[in-house]
């Protein structure tokens, strides 16, 4: 493609764009094609010759759009949200132009400064304590396995880097029972395994229950194992639970364990000073991670990994092969804060979203969420058929459809499974769902940037459409 059908395709796509993101609502939320549609239509083959750009977005359009299960509407309330803004749009725009890979300082500068000093910013926004230097990594999982592997190097004074895990005790990382499944997933990567990681019973709140631990940790302690790390969930994905950090950490110290906060969609919460009671006790923790780009209105990835001490992770994670000595001293190299050699310029999105908000604009959107989080949430409260089925601490909201005269919980459970998937069916709405003590439930997260309080009521008020029309079946 020459410069002038890139300037004349760019300004095409650019009003697509804006056209998309204001229309958005116009396609089904969740995609509605069938397993292999998609593959279906693409050739076997690539082309031998090159195709132009208007057959390419031409194919787009047909093949690939009808199988997006679109993040951006307004309707969208499963998982947890990925949630953008158009200034951020354009941000990754300007890092996709120029594309500079940033894993030193060396290979560019002001990518280098900005992640330093954006960082910082973020840091003092959500409260952190300022002996926390913060780096970007892409996603919080790849921040916990950070963040265990320099807890297990200082432990060892960095022999397993060296000479493996042969001769190295069992180390016991705890975490509660309602935590993300991305921790099982890292202690096995590492070299733990899944039998080493210790699932702590949680409270009615579903958070996890200070004195089990320690009760589990004296466990181990008598069996000749090593506990090593305590995972601390700031907003568990089942119902947003809040562990209690404070209690944990006063146990973790007891013992000397490596302390890590996990509050991948929570930290975003933080830029409100009324949410800044779920991190007291942060400062006797030893690494935090959250996702601006779940609800920070950030494209992904951008996750946002703080350590109080960061020479600890380089000695963990550098590697200084001759190609990238420089005579460049005193400076940050990020591609030894990581796993990620090549680094993408994400600090610049994050900027841009800081400054077009602002702090106070961030604080109002993130409150609007909560508000309309309250709404539905006193909605289903008021109702007789629907039961909330756990606290309602953050913008997700845990709750399942009782119909009259039903009371075996199998039976209820098989009608919300059926009911979510009418709901989804419909491709006016996307909820998702879990289970908490053994209940099917759905969960209505509230957090897309542009939700309105329409589009809550609409989704709220198909729910108790469709399930009404079960309930006379």
């Amino acid at each position: 493609m020459d410069s002038e059908n890139f300037r004349k395709f760019g300004h095409e796509l650019i009003d697509w764009m804006s056209d998309y993101l204001d229309s958005v609502e116009k396609y089904p939320v969740k995609s509605q094609v069938k397993p292999g549609e998609i593959i279906s239509q693409i050739p076997k083959n690539p082309p031998q010759d090159g195709e132009d750009f208007k057959k390419l977005f031409s194919d787009f359009e047909k093949i690939i759009l009808p199988g997006i299960t679109h993040w951006q509407h307004p309707k969208f309330f499963a998982y947890f949200p990925v949630n953008s803004s158009r200034i951020s749009v354009l941000a990754e725009m300007i890092t996709a132009a120029i594309n500079v890979q940033c894993m030193s300082w060396e290979t560019s500068p002001s990518a280098t400064e900005l992640e330093e000093h954006v960082m910082n910013w973020l840091r003092d926004i959500i409260g952190l304590p300022k002996n926390f230097t913060g780096v970007i990594q892409d996603t919080v999982g790849n921040g916990l396995t950070c963040s265990l592997l320099t807890a297990r190097e200082k432990f060892t004074n960095y022999e397993i880097n060296s000479r493996g895990l042969q001769g190295q005790p069992k180390f016991i990382v705890y975490c509660s029972s309602e935590a993300h499944s991305s921790i099982e997933k890292v202690v096995k990567i590492i070299g733990f395994g899944k039998e080493q990681l210790r699932k702590i019973p949680v409270d009615k709140n579903f958070a996890m229950i200070p004195e089990e631990l320690e009760k589990t940790i004296k466990e181990d302690i008598d069996k000749g194992f090593k506990p090593l790390a305590v995972v601390i969930t700031i907003g568990t994905t089942g119902s947003t639970a809040i562990d209690p950090m404070e209690s944990i950490c006063k146990v973790g110290k007891k013992y000397n364990l490596w302390m890590h906060v996990d509050a991948a969609l929570a930290g975003s919460a933080l830029v409100l000073p009324e949410k800044q009671w779920m991190i007291k006790g942060i400062e006797d923790a030893d690494t935090f991670a959250f996702n601006p780009h779940k609800w920070l209105f950030t494209n992904i990835d951008c996750s946002a990994y703080y350590v109080k001490d960061f020479e600890s992770l380089i000695k963990t994670l550098e590697i200084l092969p001759e190609y990238l000595k420089t005579q460049t001293q005193g400076v940050k190299n990020y591609r030894d804060w990581g796993l990620q050699l090549g680094r993408k310029f994400r600090a610049l999105k994050l900027w841009f979203v800081i400054r077009n908000y602002g702090v106070k604009g961030l604080q109002e959107k993130i409150r609007y969420h909560l508000e309309l989080t309250k709404k539905i949430k006193d909605l289903i409260e008021s109702s007789n058929e629907f039961e909330l089925l756990a606290p309602v601490e953050l913008n997700t909201i845990c709750f399942r459809h009782i119909p009259k005269g039903m009371t075996d919980e199998e039976k209820i459970n098989e009608h919300n499974e059926k009911l979510l998937n009418i709901l989804n069916k419909t491709g006016e709405v996307y909820f998702t769902h879990t289970k908490l003590n053994g209940k099917y439930t759905i969960r209505f997260v509230i957090g897309q940037t542009e939700v309105q309080e329409r589009h809550v009521i609409e989704g709220w008020n198909l729910i108790k459409e469709k399930a009404r029309l079960m309930s006379l079946n």
